[in-house]
């Protein structure tokens, strides 16, 4: 398959895998039309899931990763990292340095992927998150040794369906999962106790949810709109001897902080233990 020209219309995607992300990653696809439902195939591992997503979203879905990697020009690996190896090596009869493989489970190498294809082949991995379900993901990327540019381009342009994507070097990507993939439970407790306090000062929970998430929201958008720093934006808020500073004192005394960065720092490091098993 040649990507120089970009025409989506001739590529056939596979999903090898179809769980959580793989479904919002294919039902992204269908809502943003960049493929069409006959340019789109899946795979699980029952016969019965397999009917009712078919049914779902209006195209086909097998349990047979061999027969459906054979019909596809970009295959997406949506195993778990332990399963990556012997999927490879099952659809492996399928695979050719034309096709490009896109690999989004934690901690699996382009390398390992390459080596379990057992040739030349393009191999992108990527780390979603789970707010792709709303198209407000971040996705970051890195290219495996035969990864052409207009390949990786493809490959961002899909993941571009889901939200914002990175490119970064692969010795990166176990700090991403940490970061960005694991951020949003992080996130989630944040503003769940940003709500409970809401509750504890007087406020109804529902407004005090409310307040908390769209709080949390706003200021996310303030960071990636102004690009301004955080601490500069803090500042903006935290007046002399007011109600905010008094706060912030709270925080560092809790060790947030360093919380926070210890919580990420572990996450990375089970990242990069997952391809074990």
């Amino acid at each position: 398959m040649n990507y120089e020209d970009q025409d989506l219309s001739k590529v056939r995607v596979a999903v090898l895998g179809a769980g959580k992300m793989g479904g919002i990653l294919l039902q992204a696809f269908l809502k943003q039309q960049l493929f069409a439902p006959d340019q789109l195939l899946a795979t699980v591992a029952h016969a019965d899931r397999a009917a009712v997503l078919s049914t779902q979203w209006g195209i086909e879905v097998s349990t047979d990763n061999l027969a459906t990697a054979r019909q596809a020009d970009i295959i997406l690996l949506g195993v778990k990292p332990f399963q990556i190896p012997d999927l490879v090596a099952q659809i492996r009869p399928a695979l050719s340095p034309e096709k490009v493989l896109i690999s989004f489970a934690a901690s699996v190498k382009t390398g390992a992927i390459e080596e379990a294809a057992g040739m030349e082949i393009p191999v992108v991995r990527a780390m979603p998150n789970t707010p792709s379900m709303l198209g407000a993901g971040i996705s970051a990327l890195c290219r495996g040794r035969y990864v052409s540019p207009a390949q990786l381009e493809m490959a961002t342009r899909i993941f571009e369906t889901v939200g914002r994507t990175v490119t970064v070097d692969e010795k990166h990507m176990d700090a991403v999962t940490g970061l960005s993939a694991s951020g949003p439970a992080f996130i989630y407790i944040i503003l769940e106790s940003l709500a409970e306090a809401g509750v504890k000062v007087g406020l109804p929970r529902d407004i005090a949810t409310l307040l908390a998430a769209q709080t949390t929201f706003g200021s996310a958008r303030m960071v990636l709109e102004t690009g301004y720093h955080p601490a500069l934006l803090k500042d903006a808020v935290t007046t002399p001897a007011g109600c905010t500073i008094d706060g912030i004192l709270e925080l560092e005394e809790g060790g947030l902080r360093v919380t926070l960065i210890k919580a990420v720092m572990r996450a990375a490091q089970r990242a990069k233990e997952l391809a074990a098993g």
